[in-house]
């Protein structure tokens, strides 16, 4: 679904230029004592050790962690949080009994990030619980991309608005209707909702029955179309000012109407054990800071990076990362789609499988389900969960949202979650790939001549 909305504005992408990413260099180089902040502020250098040390386990995984907080912190910026709680959902039905129990709690406000919002059963029942809230007397801002929600009729959010909800249109399609300068090719990618500036929800579920159904379920062959397998976060504690904080500034470059009175930044106290950075690209800024992050990371990495994601388009210098990595003994394994909702970047991605696979990266495709997902798990200690997919796209024209969770912990979630993908999914050799059919091949070198558009 993504991959098809994307389409929609590339006829703008011609006059816009090829910006280019950036050289991800080495920012350790750089990087200055491990920072953490907790519910009160920044911790003394004496209590971030006694964390680091907690969450040692065997041989050097400390040095690992402390490495990989060090690279973050040079190039991101923004807290890493300590203090927090993190759910992790998989699939849209969890995560939407977690959105929905949320807000029917909310008290003081809703703030709504969306890329897809569908006029269907899952958008009706959102639309209602928001509407619901405004008549006890919650404030509701919604910021929504004209692009990515451009097939849900102006009703749909004429309705919300009429219910008092405060409904704002990312760069809108329609240049008349433009609050600044037009910019049809920078779309809001981000899935962020934020109730009462308490609990944030992240990662890559649209708001749209597709993703309604459980993935890892048994299906009927009758059954027209596969199960959306994706994955979402439920984030509670310090780190949420920091994603009220990037809903905030969109909203405010987006020149949206004031924002009705509420307590947007409340007091938050610890709620758990885990570290978590909010991370915000956008491109007005100087590089994508989660490109950054995550060609570092892999770079740093000294014992595994697992990654999965539905748009893979990788550009030469995540190929690089990916086949050095693999090269210096790393174990690397891609989950990727075995079929997709845009044909274009599932060959583009593949165009590259020849490359990745005689480095030894080991690629998996996804069965039984259409990926959507877009995480990341390094070194059993480093995690990665948002709405980024692995193209130019997202790193050079979306505003994106990803949190970074440091601790082995949730890394061991991850690395459940990972493996269950690996079961249902196919290896791909490389001596079969090579055997690939001129057809496949065509369609991968048609398909490469586009990626940088996708």
């Amino acid at each position: 679904m993504t991959g098809k909305r994307s389409l929609a504005a590339g006829c703008s992408l011609l006059a816009a230029g090829c910006a280019q990413l950036p050289d991800a260099g080495d920012p350790v180089q750089n990087a200055g004592r491990v920072q953490i902040e907790s519910a009160r502020g920044p911790l003394s250098m004496q209590r971030v050790a006694a964390i680091l040390a907690g969450l040692k386990g065997k041989g050097s995984e400390l040095d690992i962690l402390q490495q990989h907080i060090a690279v973050e912190q040079a190039i991101v910026g923004t807290p890493l949080s300590s203090g927090n709680s993190v759910l992790l959902l998989q699939d849209g039905a969890a995560t939407y009994r977690s959105m929905f129990s949320a807000i029917a709690a909310a008290t003081d406000h809703i703030n709504l990030e969306a890329y897809i919002i569908e006029d269907d059963e899952i958008g009706r029942q959102f639309s209602d619980l928001l509407l619901k809230k405004r008549v006890q007397g919650v404030p509701v801002n919604l910021v929504y991309d004209s692009v990515g929600s451009m097939g849900t009729p102006k009703a749909f959010f004429d309705r919300l608005t009429a219910g008092g909800v405060q409904v704002l249109q990312f760069n809108p399609v329609n240049p008349l209707s433009a609050r600044k300068e037009w910019l049809v090719n920078n779309r809001d990618h981000r899935k962020l909702l934020v109730i009462d500036g308490r609990i944030a929800f992240v990662g890559g579920i649209n708001f749209s029955r597709v993703h309604s159904g459980g993935s890892f379920a048994r299906r009927k062959a009758s059954d027209a179309k596969p199960a959306w397998r994706d994955t979402h976060l439920r984030i509670e504690g310090p780190v949420v000012d920091e994603f009220q904080k990037l809903f905030i500034q969109t909203w405010t470059k987006q020149r949206g109407a004031p924002l009705a009175a509420a307590n947007y930044f409340p007091v938050l106290a610890a709620k758990g054990p885990e570290m978590v950075r909010a991370i915000g690209s956008t491109p007005d800024d100087p590089h994508s800071l989660i490109y950054l992050t995550l060609i570092s990371a892999i770079s740093k990495s000294e014992r595994h990076v697992y990654l999965t994601n539905a748009y893979f388009v990788p550009d030469p210098q995540l190929v690089e990362a990916l086949t050095d990595a693999a090269r210096r003994g790393v174990d690397v394994r891609l989950v990727l789609p075995g079929h997709s909702d845009s044909s274009v970047a599932f060959h583009a991605g593949r165009s590259h499988y020849s490359a990745l696979l005689a480095a030894g990266v080991k690629i998996h495709e996804r069965r039984s389900a259409m990926l959507h997902a877009k995480t990341a798990t390094i070194d059993g200690v480093w995690s990665c969960i948002g709405s980024t997919n692995l193209d130019r796209r997202s790193f050079l024209h979306n505003d994106e949202i990803d949190a970074t969770i440091l601790g082995r912990e949730f890394a061991g979630q991850m690395h459940a979650a990972f493996t269950a993908d690996l079961e249902a999914s196919e290896a791909v050799d490389l001596e079969r790939w090579e055997a690939r059919s001129f057809d496949l091949r065509l369609k991968e070198w048609a398909a490469r001549l586009l990626e940088y558009w996708l």
